[in-house]
């Protein structure tokens, strides 16, 4: 056990938010942390899903300083609305996957990658494992989770200010009774996904 933890010294974390909402990206991060799988740092991380948008935003700091402290890496990936119309939503995520893993430091090879739910890394990453509700038991998935949610939150946020009628700030995209009522009165903008609303 310690030979192959010390073979496989990095760990990355990947979880996707914004799968089903009506408007906005979805978005992913591969969330990498260096020696551990079990990091001290992150021992009281939780589902971003159970948390409040104010403790999310207390850990998407904490990691930007763990960041600048050497001590993980990470990128969150967005696929268009326009992209998912096009493309479909499993593709989407599948790409931005691939686009989130490839610019971070780590040996595909060597590192560990640990998926929530349905997720698979490429095929170059042969210590991969993907865990049903990973979220909530891996703490790299977890960091993953919270990075991806409140990095699309912001943009949905930058979104409403764009797109006043629709109040993506508020509920970030999803189908909320306010926001179907604010399309039927309205129509849709250019960040709406055309093939959930008449799909």
């Amino acid at each position: 056990m310690k030979a192959s933890k010390k073979e496989r010294k990095d760990f990355v974390g990947i979880d996707e938010v914004g799968r089903g909402p009506l408007a906005g990206p979805v978005a992913l991060c591969a969330f990498l942390w260096f020696g551990n799988r079990v990091p001290k740092e992150l021992k009281w991380i939780k589902d971003s899903k159970k948390i409040s948008e104010k403790k999310r935003e207390e850990w998407y700091a904490k990691i930007l300083e763990f960041k600048k402290e050497g001590k993980c890496d990470f990128r969150v990936v967005y696929k268009s609305a326009k992209y998912i119309d096009k493309w479909g939503i499993s593709n989407a995520i599948k790409e931005a996957l691939k686009s989130a893993l490839t610019p971070l430091p780590l040996n595909s090879k060597k590192v560990t990658v640990l998926l929530d739910g349905g997720l698979k890394a490429p095929s170059e990453y042969l210590n991969q494992e993907t865990i049903i509700k990973g979220d909530t038991k891996e703490f790299v998935i977890s960091a993953a989770a919270i990075m991806a949610k409140v990095s699309r939150d912001k943009l949905m946020k930058k979104l409403g200010k764009k797109f006043p009628k629709y109040g993506f700030e508020i509920h970030k995209g999803y189908g909320t009774v306010a926001h179907r009522k604010a399309v039927r009165e309205f129509g849709m903008c250019e960040e709406h996904r055309r093939t959930y609303i008449h799909g």
